[in-house]
């Protein structure tokens, strides 16, 4: 029997979804805030040993997991890194591979691309930032007896599920920094993860430090990235 404002297709309840409108005027101008708090969003690696309340934290990751996946699987976990001993070996493996990447996996093009960045296998932010968020995809779930359940689209319900939660760190106030070091299997067996997860993403959070350098970078224009067919 479907609930009051619901009915039934295909015989699941869809409920009634009631939207909260604006006027034009105030969706104009909620969405030119909302970008101007987004167009200040800087990759950090300077971070302040300040602490963030779990609080916010926890508040984040809900806003991450209000992502759209495919089948509505929701494929992905967030791994929460406080403790110290954690932190300090995870940046030891982290910093082994990148050492390795800069060494003999990357292209003299790739290394030439990422000079402005500033950037080699030295990675102090991840035990200086209060928190890592380690990112994981679920290649696959299982059932009650242990059958494997397929997931779909997983590469981009998680990456769609990033960008809201690094939109959601840039909203509270907090500064972070995207990082993949290449291969991350390591990640899987530090944190002790299912056999099911892939480390997809691993980004410090936290507060930038009071003296923080970012790279003089430019966005492209509005122009440059969008095409209107009227």
């Amino acid at each position: 029997m479907a609930l009051k404002n619901s009915k039934i297709i295909k015989g699941h309840v869809h409920l009634q979804h009631k939207p909260e409108l604006f006027l034009e005027e105030k969706m104009l101008k909620k969405s030119e805030e909302f970008y101007k708090n987004l167009r200040k969003r800087r990759s950090v690696r300077d971070f302040s040993k300040k602490e963030v309340p779990i609080a916010i934290i926890e508040n984040i990751i809900k806003t991450a997991g209000t992502a759209p996946s495919g089948a509505h699987k929701q494929p992905w976990s967030f791994c929460v890194v406080k403790n110290r001993n954690t932190k300090k070996e995870i940046r030891k493996a982290v910093e082994a591979t990148e050492q390795k990447s800069y060494d003999e996996r990357m292209s003299d093009s790739w290394l030439k691309d990422i000079q402005p960045m500033g950037t080699d296998a030295s990675k102090p932010f991840i035990e200086t930032a209060p928190y890592l968020i380690i990112v994981f995809k679920h290649l696959y779930e299982y059932d009650d007896q242990g059958n494997k359940l397929q997931n779909y689209y997983v590469n981009e319900s998680v990456g769609i599920a990033c960008g809201i939660l690094i939109a959601a760190i840039q909203n509270a106030g907090l500064h972070t920094l995207t990082h993949t070091p290449s291969p991350m299997r390591f990640l899987e067996k530090i944190l002790n993860r299912p056999d099911n997860e892939r480390a997809f993403l691993l980004l410090p959070v936290g507060y930038a430090a009071d003296t923080c350098y970012v790279p003089e970078l430019r966005r492209k224009s509005l122009e440059e990235i969008s095409v209107f067919y009227e």
